[in-house]
């Protein structure tokens, strides 16, 4: 299907990815098109998540195969399927900047053709495709100097300040008379720890989820008191 779409003349593959080193976040798409040259789009932001720099990147790929000619079908292709959701949820988080440009431009490649339309694959990086092992190899390659001053996004600030409670409540804890008493630790697959954290919502909630039990003893541990009814919702 990838080669089917990667030599039709009237279809755009968006292939993008970003990583984040040292504050600097790259944000890297390539379009394939059979009737151009590929096309390849690099941006760099400070301070932000890994998130907003993904969405960014569907948002310039998006950009980028709209604006060639006589196409009629884009694919994107990401390893982050739950950030291209993002493009159609309408609730309140920080990335509706992004939403209403990706949404703006799609809506005049739909108004200009209604046969028009646009697909979202999921292509993880363990399988080493090699248009979006391209990719990923280009977004961790290049190291960019930070600049100051620079604004700190709403997520990154979301991170310092869940980071800085985290470290605080550690050190409160391993102080606390209280250690040992109705305490619990969740253990990941791997048998660690899991501590608290800003990506994706935080992962203690999925983790207590799955288990009638430990969502039990959870409810316990964090609210002094047996769970009853509707505990879960």
């Amino acid at each position: 299907m990838v080669l089917r779409y990667s030599s039709d003349p009237h279809a755009a593959l968006v292939i993008m990815d970003a990583s984040i080193k040292n504050n600097i976040a790259t944000s890297i798409s390539h379009i394939h098109s059979a009737n151009c040259p590929l096309i390849k789009t690099v941006h760099h932001a400070s301070f932000v998540m890994s998130m907003e720099a993904e969405l960014f990147a569907i948002r310039c790929g998006i950009n980028q195969a709209c604006s060639i000619g006589n196409v009629s079908k884009i694919v994107v292709i990401t390893d982050s399927i739950h950030v291209a959701k993002k493009i159609f949820d309408y609730g309140s988080h920080p990335f509706q900047i992004h939403l209403a440009a990706i949404l703006s431009k799609l809506r005049s490649f739909f108004s200009f053709k209604d046969s028009n339309s646009i697909e979202f694959w999921e292509c993880p990086s363990k399988l080493r495709w090699k248009f979006h092992h391209d990719v990923d190899r280009d977004s961790k390659a290049l190291s960019v100097t930070p600049s100051y001053p620079t604004k700190l996004s709403w997520d990154f600030c979301k991170k310092s300040d869940c980071n800085d409670l985290s470290k605080l409540w550690k050190m409160t804890f391993q102080a606390s008379d209280g250690k040992g008493n109705q305490f619990l630790d969740l253990l990941d697959d791997n048998l660690n720890i899991i501590e608290p954290s800003y990506a994706r919502g935080g992962p203690w909630l999925q983790v207590i989820g799955h288990s009638n039990l430990l969502c039990t003893r959870a409810v316990r541990a964090i609210t002094n008191h047996a769970p009853i009814g509707e505990y879960r919702l």
